[in-house]
């Protein structure tokens, strides 16, 4: 069994109940796009894109640490994850220059609300939060919610 697959059925373990789920479909990409968030607003130079905004080294940087996890488990992942974080970077660039400096406040609150969300989920489930055990958990469910959607699409990953 590859090492993605055997981190998806760890994963799964404590994720079995309907609305568990349903509230790491909402919390999961919540707390991932606000830790971004977080991550942008570390003083550091800018490259500004056109129609896409402006991205910190920092946040790239970050970014690429975070593919080089999701390449080793799989490249199809990794290269969709790329995508879907430089769209979320998208996201938090507008919310930056709509909120300019309170931007943080409302990164915060996103992501307390949704670990509130996510403790809830595990308290209906029954079972504790992967990431307890090990912390590599905490960038795999992401990417255990993007295998559902390759999956619907017949995509192998």
């Amino acid at each position: 069994m590859r090492k993605i697959d055997q981190l998806f059925a760890e994963y799964a373990e404590s994720h079995q109940n309907h609305t568990n789920k349903t509230i790491h479909w909402i919390c999961v990409p919540l707390i991932f796009w606000s830790i971004l968030g977080f991550v942008s607003l570390i003083p550091s130079p800018h490259i500004f894109v056109r129609y896409f905004g402006a991205i910190s080294i920092v946040s790239l940087l970050a970014l690429a640490a975070v593919s080089f996890f999701y390449f080793r488990l799989s490249w199809r992942i990794g290269l969709i994850m790329i995508f879907v974080m430089l769209l979320l970077e998208h996201l938090v660039y507008f919310v930056n220059v709509k909120l300019e400096h309170q931007s943080w406040i409302f990164f915060l609150a996103v992501f307390i609300l949704s670990w509130i969300g996510q403790f809830y989920g595990h308290k209906i489930e029954g079972k504790k939060p992967s990431f307890l055990k090990d912390l590599q958990f905490l960038l795999v469910g992401p990417i255990w919610l993007l295998s559902f959607i390759l999956k619907k699409f017949d995509i192998k990953y």
